[in-house]
C-alpha cells in the first residue's frame, strides 16, 4: 500500500495551499496575478492528482490481478455513470465482482453526484495546468449593499444590478437617485461591502475555494478509500 506516500502529498498540499493563499491575498491587493502563484497551483494540483493515482493503483493491484501490466489507467473522475461503468470497467477489470464495497466507494465519490462537483473542477483545472498554460485567473469584485433596520429586518442587493429612481423608499426612508443608497437616517445601518476574488479563467469557480475544497476533498477521498480497501 501507498498509504505513506499519500500521506506525505497531502501534508505538502497542506503547505503548498497555506503559501498559496498568503501569494493569493498579496494578489488580491495588487491586483494583479503573481506568476508564482501561478506555478504554485500548479505544483498543488499535480500533488494532489498524484494522491487519487496512487490510490488508484493500490486498488489496481490488490483487486484486480487479470489488468494488464503496460496499460494505462487513472483514478476515475468521471462525468456520468454510464462512463463510470465504462472506464471503471476497462482500469479495474473485475473490480465490481472483487470488491464491491470499493468500487462502490470510488462510484459514490464522483463529480455527478452532490457534494462532488469540486472534484470535476479540479480534474479541468489539473489537465489545463497540465497540457497547456499555466490557467490564468480573472479578478473580480462583488458589491452588495445591506440596510438594516433598527426595529429588525434587512434588505440587500447588488448596485450593479439594482438601479433606483425618484419616490423609492427602503424601511420608510427614502434612496437618494445620485448616490443610489437610503438618506442617511437614525433608524438605518447601511453596509457597503465590496468582496475581491480571483476566479480561473473558462471554470467558473474562485481559485482559493476551489483549491481548498480541492485538498479538504482529497484528503477525505484518501482516508475513505484506505478504509475500505
Amino acid at each position: 500500500m501507498r498509504t505513506k506516500s499519500v500521506s506525505a502529498l497531502l501534508q505538502r498540499a497542506d503547505t503548498q495551499l497555506a503559501s498559496i493563499r498568503g501569494i493569493y491575498e498579496k494578489s488580491l491587493y495588487d491586483k494583479h496575478v503573481d506568476d508564482a502563484l501561478k506555478v504554485d497551483i500548479k505544483n498543488l494540483c499535480e500533488n494532489l492528482r498524484s494522491a487519487l493515482d496512487y490510490i488508484a493503483h493500490d486498488v489496481r493491484e490488490k483487486h484486480c490481478p487479470s489488468a494488464g501490466a503496460n496499460a494505462r489507467f487513472y483514478f476515475p473522475i468521471l462525468p456520468n455513470a454510464t462512463t463510470f461503468t465504462q472506464k471503471t470497467a476497462q482500469w479495474f477489470p473485475g473490480l465490481v465482482t472483487a470488491a464491491p464495497n470499493v468500487y462502490a466507494f470510488l462510484e459514490s465519490v464522483q463529480p455527478f453526484h452532490n457534494g462532488y462537483e469540486w472534484l470535476g473542477l479540479f480534474n479541468r483545472l489539473n489537465n489545463e495546468n497540465k497540457h497547456g498554460d499555466l490557467v490564468e485567473q480573472t479578478r473580480t469584485e462583488t458589491h452588495r449593499v445591506t440596510v438594516t433596520m433598527q426595529g429588525g429586518g434587512s434588505v440587500s442587493w447588488n448596485p450593479g444590478s439594482v438601479k433606483f429612481g425618484p419616490g423609492v423608499f427602503i424601511g420608510g426612508v427614502p434612496v437618494n437617485p445620485s448616490t443610489q443608497m437610503p438618506v442617511p437616517h437614525p433608524s438605518q445601518t447601511v453596509d457597503r461591502v465590496i468582496w475581491v476574488d480571483f476566479r480561473f479563467m473558462g471554470i467558473d469557480a474562485s481559485a482559493l475555494g476551489l483549491l481548498s475544497d480541492a485538498t479538504k476533498g482529497v484528503r477525505a477521498i484518501a482516508n475513505g478509500a484506505y478504509a475500505v480497501l
